[in-house]
C-alpha cells in the first residue's frame, strides 16, 4: 500500500515539474517580463560586450630570442653574480654505519668507503655534482685535477 502512495506522489511531483517547465517555456516565447529573465538578458549583454572588448585587445609583442647564449647583454647580467660565493667540496666516498658502530670509533679506526682506490672523486658545488677528478699535491697542499666536467644538460637531467 505504501508503494502505491509513493508512486502517486512521484507521479504528481513529475507532473508539477513538467507544468513548471512548460510555463517557463511559454513565458520565454511570449517575451515575459520576469525580473530573472531581465537580469539574465542583461548579464548576456554584458558578457557579449566583454567578449567584444577582448577581441579588440592588442596582441602582446615579445623580443626575438637568440640561439647564442653569449650574444646580447648577457655579460652585463653575469657580472652581477660573479662575486657570489659557492661551496666547492670533494667527496672521496661514503658509507652507511649503525650508530652503535659509530660510537665505537676511536683514533686509528678505519672506515671502509664505497669507492675503489684510484676511482675518480666527485666534485660538488653547493651539493650538485659538477665534475670528477683525482687528488694531486701542489706546494704541500692537496688539490684536485678535474678529469671530467659534467655538462649543463646532464646536470639538469639529474635534477629531474
Amino acid at each position: 500500500m505504501t508503494d502505491d502512495v509513493t508512486e502517486d506522489q512521484d507521479a504528481t511531483a513529475d507532473a508539477d515539474w513538467g507544468d513548471a517547465l512548460a510555463e517557463q517555456a511559454d513565458g520565454e516565447a511570449e517575451g515575459g517580463d520576469a525580473p530573472s529573465e531581465q537580469a539574465e538578458g542583461e548579464a548576456d549583454a554584458d558578457w557579449g560586450d566583454a567578449l567584444a572588448e577582448q577581441t579588440e585587445a592588442e596582441q602582446a609583442s615579445f623580443e626575438q630570442l637568440t640561439q647564442d647564449p653569449g650574444a646580447g647583454n648577457e655579460s652585463g647580467n653575469l657580472d652581477q653574480i660573479l662575486d657570489i660565493p659557492v661551496t666547492l667540496a670533494v667527496e672521496i666516498g661514503s658509507t652507511k654505519i649503525a650508530i652503535r658502530n659509530l660510537l665505537q670509533l676511536n683514533q686509528g679506526s678505519v672506515v671502509e668507503l664505497d669507492r675503489l682506490a684510484g676511482e675518480p672523486l666527485d666534485v660538488l658545488v653547493n651539493g650538485t655534482l659538477v665534475a670528477h677528478g683525482e687528488v694531486v699535491v701542489v706546494n704541500e697542499k692537496f688539490g684536485i685535477r678535474l678529469t671530467d666536467v659534467i655538462s649543463a644538460q646532464e646536470r639538469v637531467k639529474k635534477l629531474r
